[in-house]
């Protein structure tokens, strides 16, 4: 149970694993952490792009719901690993990838934080500030743009402080707020929605029509894909012995209840084209959203903008210092989680004012799907080959400078992992294929489809297992109840170093 005292303290927690005594979490704080992170206008933001895309609202409505179950489902065994190690995922994966290989794991989840940090501050920043000057009759400047930029970064770098407790709480009150505040959403611009909206009339027969549907499908899907490196986060306050089809179950659960912010954005982001369509043209979701909203509705938006920038950028924030606590031992989490902070804030700074946000943000959720998906599937059947067993200790080995252990492989890197991750992250990238915005050196190779995502899942998958077969794993690995009788002599150096005296 979250408490006062636990709440106003700063987490004295690092990546080291959480004591059985303090694993006081539920499965419904779970829950509201992941719901209460993408129950936001980010997500509504995201959830506008397949209507920019040019689809129809059921077309829309289809790689929605397509984007968000299919990324459900992928997420969800990323949930079971924080009760087992007490740890994040990142740190988890150092027993497939290697203590040092672990950090692939960190760069993903960097390279997440900053893109759903981005988003969420501003979005938030944007629906505030528009809210606020036609409100009181102002004029909209950057200052007042970068002024609450930096307002909203600057709180929920505090909140990322505190740590967990304060998080929790946080998204507690957000789950509730954020959610009464869209269903009054709906009502407030169901007279300017047309649920036949047919976007730019495209058909299942048009040629482009399949590239953009896809495109759209997988930058839904990012939603749920981001949320794969911070799971561990949240899970390992869980109690050691919480079901793990619990843990699924509650993973899936928190994702469709993402539904309401995503539909709500193919909602008015069809009103919008209909009503302000000069907004679409220039991808501005928040200011077309304003300037067909009712006055009435203003000040909800601006405590939506509030809430939403709190809670998604405490869930991406949190999980990155913490991990690169980890990743510079010197580094308490309290210091990572600043120096990630600021170095987010730049960027959200320079991804604002001196670059194309469209570009970014699409560029951006397609390089975590593809880079993720493969790290994500290696995970899983990693978890499956070893029968779920994991030594707590070996795997903090790197992050106290020490050597050695059953994780250690060759130099610190399980190639096995690695030779798996690389080649699948790098084909699904070559693959990927959304026209406008971002295609790759072998885009075409399926006629114009993007089948980036078909190659992050099912390369992986052969590779992972044929090199597991070819080299397999010493039975240390196994733990001592469940080793392998036998373990033939690995082609990829096993030789564990002698452990530090």
């Amino acid at each position: 149970m979250t408490t006062s005292s636990h709440v106003m303290q700063v987490e004295p927690f690092g990546i080291e694993p959480i004591p059985d005594a303090e694993r006081n979490a539920s499965v419904l704080d779970f829950i509201r952490l992941q719901w209460g992170g993408a129950n936001t206008l980010a997500s509504a933001m995201l959830g506008a792009f397949p209507i920019l895309f040019g689809l129809s609202f059921q077309q829309a409505l289809l790689a929605t719901l397509l984007g968000i179950i299919v990324g459900a489902l992928i997420l969800c065994p990323m949930g079971i690993f924080g009760p087992t190690t007490g740890t994040n995922n990142a740190v988890s994966s150092g027993a497939h990838f290697g203590v040092v290989g672990r950090i692939v794991g960190s760069f993903l989840s960097l390279l997440t934080a900053i893109c759903f940090f981005s988003l969420s501050i501003w979005s938030a920043g944007d629906a505030l500030v528009g809210a606020f000057c036609r409100i009181v009759g102002m004029q909209e400047s950057p200052w007042l743009f970068a002024l609450a930029y930096g307002l909203f970064a600057l709180i929920v770098l505090v909140v990322c402080i505190y740590g967990f407790q304060f998080m929790l709480l946080v998204n507690k009150v957000a789950v509730v707020l954020a959610s009464v505040v869209f269903l009054v959403g709906f009502v407030a611009y169901a007279d300017k929605f047309d649920p036949a909206f047919a976007g730019a009339g495209m058909t299942t027969d048009s040629p482009e029509f399949w590239p953009l549907f896809i495109g759209a499908t997988l930058i839904v899907m990012s939603n749920p894909i981001s949320f794969g490196a911070f799971l561990g986060d949240w899970t390992r306050y869980l109690p050691r012995q919480t079901g793990k089809g619990k843990i699924m179950l509650a993973s899936l659960i928190a994702q469709l209840c993402t539904l309401l912010p995503f539909v709500f954005g193919l909602v008015t982001m069809a009103a919008i084209a209909q009503y302000a369509p000069e907004y679409v043209e220039s991808a501005n979701y928040t200011g077309g959203l304003l300037a067909i909203s009712p006055l009435w509705f203003f000040p909800l938006l601006m405590l939506l903008a509030v809430i939403g920038g709190l809670s998604t950028g405490t869930t991406a924030l949190y999980g990155t210092g913490l991990d690169f606590s980890s990743v510079f031992p010197r580094l308490s989490r309290t210091q990572a989680t600043i120096l990630i902070g600021v170095l987010s804030i730049a960027i959200i700074f320079l991804g604002r004012f001196a670059f194309d946000l469209v570009a970014s943000v699409t560029t951006l959720v397609t390089l975590i799907i593809v880079t993720t998906t493969p790290w994500m599937v290696v995970m899983t059947l990693g978890y499956l080959h070893r029968r779920g067993f994991y030594c707590q200790d070996d795997l903090q080995r790197f992050n106290r400078g020490q050597e050695g252990g059953i994780y250690w492989f060759y130099k610190g890197w399980n190639l096995r992992g690695m030779l798996a991750w690389i080649p699948s992250a790098l084909v699904a990238l070559l693959t990927v294929n959304i026209p406008g915005q971002f295609v790759g050196p072998w885009g075409e190779l399926a006629g114009g489809l993007d089948i980036s995502l078909l190659v992050a899942l099912l390369l992986p998958a052969v590779l992972y297992p044929l090199l597991l077969k070819l080299s397999p794993e010493p039975a240390a690995v196994f733990g001592p109840a469940q080793a392998e009788p036998t373990a033939a002599a690995p082609r990829f150096a096993n030789q564990l170093s002698p452990m530090p005296e």
